[in-house]
């Protein structure tokens, strides 16, 4: 197997490769795409949504990870930290259609009462640029972040959005604790990864 590329914390001055890579990923994802299905809606939106769901936080804790050339990302909010719900709400008042806001502030608030009460670290967002899926790079990602979460004997915690990557999460110590609709939504399971 050939060798996986390198994992670092992006810079502050990446930030908008770091955004355009997680939108990307993201592209096909079933709860993204349930909230914002038309194309040109979803890019306005998930650029600049990336920064206050955990990309700022990663930025200013060196905790957005990326493998290779931006081939992938990860977003780990440590303990204490939290993505800037204010911001978030910002967005989606400029993105969403109104018939949609309710439906979408449910859904946080639902994923929000999920997180654990314990200090925890926080996983928003992970992905791989669809040009590069398929080769274990969003397992080295997880792997690198979960080592952290080992080391400080601390627990992580995800939403998965999609059942597919339930699995994937599974194979790296998290247990579904949960499952998550809003109206019509697709379901998010949330997860929790005791350290080892």
């Amino acid at each position: 197997m050939a060798e996986q590329p390198e994992i670092r914390p992006a810079r502050r001055d990446e930030a908008d490769r770091l955004a355009a890579t997680l939108t990307l990923a993201m592209a096909a994802d079933p709860v993204a795409r349930w909230a914002w299905s038309d194309a040109n809606r979803y890019v306005s939106l998930f650029i600049p949504f990336v920064g206050p769901f955990g990309g700022q936080v990663g930025l200013d804790n060196e905790t957005a990870h990326v493998i290779g050339d931006f081939m992938g990302a990860a977003l780990w909010i440590p303990p204490g930290a939290h993505t800037d719900d204010e911001a978030i709400g910002k967005i989606f008042e400029k993105h969403t259609e109104q018939s949609r806001l309710g439906e979408l502030y449910a859904l946080f608030e639902r994923m929000a009462a999920y997180h654990p009460a314990e200090p925890h670290w926080y996983l928003p967002l992970i992905g791989v640029d669809p040009a590069y899926q398929r080769r274990g790079l969003g397992s080295a990602l997880l792997q690198h972040g979960v080592a952290a979460c080992d080391r400080d004997r601390t627990p992580a915690y995800l939403e998965s959005t999609s059942p597919a990557s339930v699995t994937l999460y599974r194979r790296h110590g998290f247990e579904v604790i949960g499952e998550i609709v809003v109206g019509n939504s697709p379901p998010m399971f949330p997860m929790l990864r005791r350290p080892r």
